[in-house]
């Protein structure tokens, strides 16, 4: 289970990396800073990788495969795509 490219994560979050599909992983990102309501870091789905055509999946929801994204056009928080006009998608991923 290996994902070739993955953001650093923000100051006090981590990611985990688990088996959603036979060829789809499902990354997680924790939230470890100190809650009063929980002693459980709650977790967030950041997206999913498909390890046979080595793409990122955005999230529909923590079940559901979105569409496929470029990796430039994600955030450490989130495989979301972000809604930005065209200039600002130039700089972000010069591809």
């Amino acid at each position: 289970m290996s994902v070739p490219e993955l953001h650093h994560p923000p100051k006090n979050y981590s990611y985990e990396i688990t088996q959603h599909k036979r060829n789809v992983l499902g990354i997680w990102i924790i939230n470890h800073h100190q809650f009063s309501y929980t002693d459980i870091p709650p977790r967030s789905i950041w997206g999913f990788y498909n390890t046979k055509t080595k793409q990122y999946h955005a999230p529909i929801n923590s079940k559901t495969v979105g569409d496929v994204v470029e990796f430039c056009n994600t955030t450490p928080y989130s495989a979301m795509q972000l809604n930005l006009n065209p200039l600002m998608q130039c700089l972000m991923c010069p591809n």
